[in-house]
């Protein structure tokens, strides 16, 4: 199936671009490269439907045709795990109005983006976006981002963790002005207010993507984006130079670091969204979110060291566009709210939380199926009442690839045993998050007992879930009084060590969900061994017994993907440039 440029009788329509220097919409026709993942020969004489983009009317605005008969097939060949039909059409058509990447005289091309000084450059590609509210004109924000998330369709997609998804191509390329273009509303709307919370946390009026999560989901897909050019430059010239090869376990060890925080973000992102800022009964409500603030930037923080290591003993320095990304974006995690202060202001409301949250450990494993943000492929739950919309593109009560979506059993529960509006029984709503997380961890410490002497993969994995489990029985009784000085270096040392811990159990729910039998690459067992070894390190937990070397496998599936163009997320995102 092939997305290409729009057709018309005489002359092609043109694309919307928007101008880095002004507001005002100009014509340009980026037309996109030919792409593997996205061309099958559709059949003769069938065309497929034209799509134009949301909310541009009788403006003339650009369109895109998709070939083939079944336009739901296309999600199926965006990723491994497809998200719904209008989710990755907004994103493709997003990645068409960005343009190619490579191109220096592209606009939000790598190398334009780079060029500028780090802090400088981030502050007039993103603060426009205060500006644009109270001037009202056609610069900054409206003029720009606006235009072009507009153009894509981003504002059908309501779901937090969908809209993630789409403006992935964004949050590649710059961090700054992806965090930035998570705060937009939706079409006609200024860029997302600031409100005061409880504890001191702010919070965006009118976007979906909750305020803790934004900067962690923009950083993961900025750090993929660099993570993708060391991995390009070793397996490029690995082959002549041996000596590049040393740092092929390095990359597959931030790929895996990579995977787990996305793991966490995505999680978190999937959640039903509290009725309001801060609100919702029960210690643990926001806790996902307080521990992806905290972590995220915490774990990318080393994995961003180890790849400028990498990109400038291959010979990159800052002006090269590997250089620069690395550079860019280094300059920009305060403005995104990733830096060390972020870090530390997560860290805290998470040490206050402590007492509490050690008060609801369960004692049993987790049993029955996963709770439904774990399974990343299924349509995202609905909000409960009065929170944001979470069903991103339905309609007519289902989903655009003809999933129904809201249906209710006689009991007052999904098909699948899920309570209403996507809450899991037994309390998975709203402040039951450390609950899941621990019976997971539970859970996976269960299956070393029961794991299959042939399949040391999953014996290794479920040793290591249980040394992990033995670290978190220890930090309950100390937890319990952590409260008392949340400020105190032993609370921050504690929370510390127990949001690594609920990193693994999302780790273990994610890798464990994606198991379905497909043979997907996220449901195998290599790298989560190699993110909970990561975090066991950063423990000081030592690891159980001999285990196989998870590098080899996560470096050749990493490296595999460069070479495809598939991206370096979750999903396994086919790249269309």
């Amino acid at each position: 199936m092939a997305v290409t440029p729009p057709a018309a009788p005489s002359a092609p329509a043109p694309a919307l671009a928007a101008s880095p220097a002004r507001g005002a919409v100009r014509a340009a026709a980026p037309a996109p490269p030919p792409a593997a993942a996205f061309t099958a020969p559709p059949p003769a004489a069938v065309s497929g439907p034209v799509v134009s983009p949301a909310g541009s009317g009788d403006r003339g605005g650009g369109v895109v045709r998709l070939a083939g008969p079944v336009p739901g097939a296309l999600a199926h060949r965006y990723a491994a795990l497809p998200p719904p039909l209008r989710v990755a059409l907004a994103a493709l058509r997003l990645e068409v109005l960005l343009g190619d990447p490579r191109d220096a005289a592209n606009p939000y091309s790598l190398p334009a983006l780079t060029s500028a000084p780090a802090a400088a450059g981030s502050a007039a590609c993103a603060g426009s976006a205060a500006s644009a509210a109270s001037a009202g004109a056609g610069e900054g924000w409206d003029g720009r981002a606006g235009v072009l998330l507009t153009a894509a369709g981003l504002g059908q997609v309501c779901a937090a963790d969908q809209r993630v998804r789409a403006l992935r191509p964004l949050l590649r390329r710059d961090l700054a002005l992806g965090h930035a273009a998570g705060r937009w509303g939706g079409p006609g709307m200024p860029p997302a207010r600031r409100v005061r919370g409880q504890d001191g946390e702010s919070c965006p009026v009118s976007s979906p993507v909750p305020a803790a999560l934004l900067g962690p989901a923009a950083l993961v897909a900025a750090a993929g984006s660099v993570l993708r050019q060391a991995a390009l430059t070793v397996a490029g010239r690995g082959s002549g130079e041996p000596a590049l090869r040393q740092w092929q376990p390095v990359l597959a060890a931030a790929f895996a670091d990579l995977l787990a925080c996305e793991s966490l973000t995505c999680v978190a992102l999937r959640r039903p969204a509290a009725p309001g800022p801060g609100a919702g009964p029960g210690p643990g409500a926001g806790l996902l979110g307080a521990v992806a603030g905290y972590v995220v930037p915490t774990v990318l923080a080393d994995v961003l060291a180890q790849l400028g290591l990498v990109l400038a003993e291959c010979g990159h320095g800052p002006a090269s566009t590997g250089g620069g990304m690395l550079a860019k974006l280094t300059g920009d995690l305060p403005l995104a709210g990733v830096d060390a202060a972020g870090a530390a202001h997560w860290q805290a409301r998470l040490a206050r939380a402590l007492p509490a949250l050690a008060a609801e450990e369960p004692r049993t494993a987790h049993r029955g199926p996963l709770p439904a943000p774990f399974r990343l492929a299924d349509p995202p739950a609905t909000a409960p009442a009065g929170g944001v919309a979470a069903a991103g593109g339905q309609e007519g009560g289902h989903t655009p690839d003809g999933h129904e979506s809201g249906r209710l059993a006689p009991d007052g529960h999904t098909p699948d045993g899920h309570g209403p509006g996507g809450l899991e029984p037994g309390g998975y709503g709203v402040g039951g998050d450390s609950v899941v997380l621990s019976g997971l961890l539970r859970a996976g410490a269960a299956r070393a007992d029961g794991a299959d002497g042939a399949d040391t993969g999953r014996a290794a994995l479920g040793a290591l879930a249980r040394r992990l489990l033995t670290e978190q029985r220890a930090l309950r009784r100390p937890c319990r009084t952590a409260g008392a000085d949340p400020g105190a270096v032993a609370a921050r040392a504690l929370a510390d060590r127990q949001a690594l811990l609920w990193l693994a159990a999302a780790v273990l729910g994610v890798r464990e969900a994606a198991d379905d039998g497909r043979g997907l690459f996220l449901g195998g067992t290599h790298w989560a061994l190699l993110a909970l070894s990561g975090i066991a390190g950063r423990l000081g937990v030592p690891l159980p017994g001999p285990a196989p070397d998870p590098r080899v496998p996560v470096w050749a599936e990493l490296a595999d993907r460069v070479r495809r163009g598939v991206d370096c997320d979750v999903y396994a995102t086919r790249l269309l440039w």
